[in-house]
């Protein structure tokens, strides 16, 4: 892919130091990864300032940069001088990519909780129905039978745009994307144009130094994506508090999601449901006046969030309810309460509760259940979290009947010795066994499977690999419960 520099600055507010009109056959931020026809970005950051890597990326070949001031370079480098080069970045890898955005119908989602799962959901609805529709966010970018990791829920624009690009060549025509907050602040969507967005909730997160100074601020960041992309379908939970001073203020066609207010979609009737291999939750989906019954193969009242906000936005584009309501019944969400059908009369179930709070929560909401027994498997990363691994003991010893600990992305630490602060945190009464190797550990579990438990596999959820001696070597929990659980059937057939 190339294009003449002028034809990437064209209409933008900038000024040109140097002659020339390069080629460019690159855009680039990363200083590592820079050579010849390549546009660089000197971007400032928290710990670098990008405009100090000029000279050695102009020794690497690179003859034209984006700039917020002049920097001493030879005579015939380039350089571009704009405000600020992250939305520059925005707007002139949209140039480059041939603004593959336009040609795609864009979906937004933001909020604290639930986006992962409610993108997905929307994805596996549309595609059912004949739309395609691709996936970016926490869980990576997927479409057709694509798949690659990202790095942030929301990629830098320059690798937004390539994905856009890739998505279009490969004949995607939808797209539902995870927006974050920082995404929203540091220009990576600017100049995108939503045709819906969707609200899930607001809790009190990603408050620190390097983040936001507040809930305000927070809250406000996310606000933008309502407010700022004139979008024409606005999606929201009318029974989150922060709902509503969300979306005042948003233009286009506001719809409404509840399970305790007056909304357009409203669920009630909110019932468990568990069969041979399965569990969820099941309501009544009332809209209009039409009543639908809904199953959800994840538990809990906030999955009804989940699957009313994504109905809502299928909703949008030509998909019925009824249709949404028998995709719904057979989607499993990748990593988050992803029910695995192995062997009969257990569950087993994959998250990726991976902290104190998450996983007392996911098994909190597996006892209600009723489980014969209720076993957790878990283990935590290496090299940092110490007190997440207390957390995590103090968890399992108080919500599990029996755990099995785990190593968990160890990286350069000795998973025997992770393994063991966790130990050391568990009750004196609680029931645990540990097994280093996370794939003989998952086997282990599967064998000890009964009829009647549910079976809990933390920490990894949608991670295909096992982070060991800083390399990433690959590992589906998935793969390892359906093959093992394989094996036990055919053993028992053999009986």
């Amino acid at each position: 892919m190339s294009i003449r520099l002028s034809e990437i600055t064209q209409n933008y507010d900038c000024r040109v130091l140097g002659c020339g009109d390069p080629v460019i056959t690159a855009v680039e931020y990363d200083s590592r990864k820079t050579g010849s026809g390549a546009l660089f970005f000197c971007m400032p950051g928290a710990n670098f300032d990008g405009h100090t890597f000029a000279p050695r990326v102009y020794d690497a070949g690179c003859r034209a940069f984006v700039v917020e001031h002049p920097v001493d370079l030879p005579d015939d480098a380039v350089q571009v001088i704009v405000p600020s080069s992250r939305a520059a970045l925005a707007a002139f890898s949209a140039k480059f990519y041939g603004e593959p955005a336009k040609e795609l119908t864009l979906l937004g989602i933001t909020g604290t909780k639930g986006k992962t799962t409610t993108s997905l959901l929307v994805k596996e609805i549309l595609c059912s129905c004949g739309i395609c529709c691709g996936y970016i966010g926490s869980n990576g970018v997927s479409y057709r039978t694509h798949y690659e990791d990202t790095v942030n829920s929301t990629p830098e624009s320059r690798e937004l745009h390539r994905i856009f690009r890739d998505m279009v060549n490969a004949g995607v025509t939808h797209v539902i994307m995870e927006v974050s907050s920082q995404a929203l602040c540091t220009h990576r969507v600017d100049g995108l144009h939503f045709d819906t967005v969707l609200y899930t909730n607001l809790g009190r997160d990603h408050i620190s130094p390097v983040e936001h100074a507040s809930v305000e601020e927070y809250r406000d960041a996310k606000r933008r994506l309502f407010t700022d992309f004139d979008a024409e379908n606005i999606i929201w939970n009318a029974d989150d508090e922060h709902g509503a001073y969300m979306v005042d203020g948003s233009r286009g066609q506001r719809i409404s999601y509840a399970i305790r207010s007056d909304a357009d979609f409203r669920g009630s009737g909110l019932r468990p449901y568990r069969d041979e291999t399965s569990l969820g939750i099941e309501f009544e989906l009332e809209h209009g006046q039409t009543r639908t019954e809904v199953r959800l193969r994840t538990p809990g009242a906030f999955s009804i969030y989940n699957g009313m906000a994504a109905i809502a936005a299928c909703t949008r584009y030509g998909v019925t309810v009824q249709e949404c309501a028998d995709a719904l019944r057979t989607i499993s969400v990748t990593g988050r309460f992803e029910v695995v059908d192995a062997v009969p009369g257990a569950t087993f179930l994959i998250d990726y509760a991976h902290n104190g709070m998450s996983l007392t929560s996911a098994l909190t909401e597996l006892r209600a259940y009723q489980p014969k027994r209720l076993i957790c498997i878990f283990g935590t990363v290496g090299g940092r979290t110490q007190e997440r691994r207390k957390e995590l003991a103090e968890a399992a010893s108080r919500c599990a009947d029996y755990s099995i600990i785990t190593s968990d992305n160890p990286n350069f630490e000795n998973p025997d010795a992770i393994i063991a602060e966790i130990v050391s945190h568990m009750d004196e009464n609680a029931l645990y066994t540990t097994i280093s190797d996370r794939n003989e550990a998952v086997r282990f579990a599967v064998r000890l499977a009964e009829e009647g438990d549910i079976l809990l596999f933390a920490g990894k959820g949608h991670e295909t690999y096992q982070l060991i001696d800083g390399e990433k070597i690959p590992f589906s929990e998935r793969a390892i419960i359906l093959d093992e659980s394989a094996k036990v059937q055919e053993k028992l057939l053999l009986l």
